[in-house]
C-alpha cells in the first residue's frame, strides 16, 4: 500500500480506512487460497484434487497361462520388498502368444454412479527398466453390453525402476460412472521371464 492512498484512507476517515484495509486483505488471502489450489494441481496433470484408491488386488490377468499375478504380504521380492501385486510373464512382447491380444492385467471399477473420472494413478517398481507397463486403459461398457468404448488411452512407457507414482494424461470429457460399466487395464511389455513388475497402488482421479 503507498503513501499516497495512506493518506487519503485517513483523511475519509479511521473506521473507513480500516474497512478498506480490511477489505484489501481479505481479497489478498483469498488470492493466496485460489493459488495454493492451482499449485497443487501441477503435480497431478490438472486431473483435480481429489482420488479415489482401488484395491489394486484385484486386478486379474488377461491370460493366467502366459502372464501371472501374485503377492506375498511379507515382501514382493521387489525393491525395498513391500507387499503389492507382481506380475510376470513367461512370454515376451506386450501380445499374447495364445490368441493374441493385448498382454494386460484388468479389473472393472465398482464406483457411485454420480463418479466422474479424470485420471489414473500408478504406484509401481519394476526389477528391470526393459519389462514395464506400457499402456494404461478406461474403456467403458455400452449398451447393449457387446462392446466397450476407449475413454483413455495413454501409451506412455513407465520404464522407471521406481519406486515411483505417475499420472495418466488428462480424460476430458470426463467419464461418467452412471453410463455404464468402467475397466481399466494396464499393459504389459515384457522382455524377460525373469522380470517382475509390482503395482502398490492404483487411483483414479474423480469429481
Amino acid at each position: 500500500m503507498n503513501s499516497k492512498f495512506l493518506k487519503k484512507c485517513l483523511k475519509a476517515g479511521i473506521k473507513t480506512c480500516a474497512l478498506v484495509v480490511f477489505s484489501l486483505g481479505l481479497a489478498a488471502n483469498t488470492g493466496l487460497v485460489h493459488a495454493d489450489k492451482d499449485g497443487g494441481k501441477t503435480n497431478d496433470g490438472g486431473h483435480g484434487e481429489q482420488i479415489m484408491w482401488l484395491n489394486h488386488f484385484d486386478l486379474l490377468s488377461g491370460n493366467i497361462d502366459e502372464l501371472t499375478t501374485t503377492f506375498n504380504s511379507t515382501s514382493s521380492g521387489v525393491g525395498g520388498g513391500l507387499t503389492g501385486l507382481v506380475i510376470q510373464s513367461v512370454t515376451v512382447g506386450d501380445v499374447f502368444l495364445a490368441g493374441g491380444g493385448n498382454k494386460v492385467v484388468q479389473m472393472a471399477l465398482d464406483l457411485p454412479k454420480e463418479t466422474k473420472i479424470t485420471g489414473v494413478r500408478v504406484c509401481y517398481e519394476n526389477t528391470s527398466n526393459a519389462s514395464f507397463i506400457t499402456q494404461i486403459r478406461l474403456a467403458q461398457v455400452q449398451n447393449p453390453p457387446s462392446s466397450a468404448m476407449v475413454k483413455l488411452d495413454d501409451g506412455t512407457d513407465l520404464t522407471a525402476l521406481g519406486p515411483v507414482c505417475v499420472n495418466s494424461t488428462l480424460v476430458k470429457p470426463a467419464i461418467k460412472a452412471k453410463n455404464g460399466p468402467i475397466l481399466l487395464s494396464l499393459r504389459v511389455n515384457t522382455a524377460n521371464a525373469l522380470d517382475k513388475i509390482v503395482i502398490r497402488g492404483l487411483g483414479v482421479f474423480v469429481k
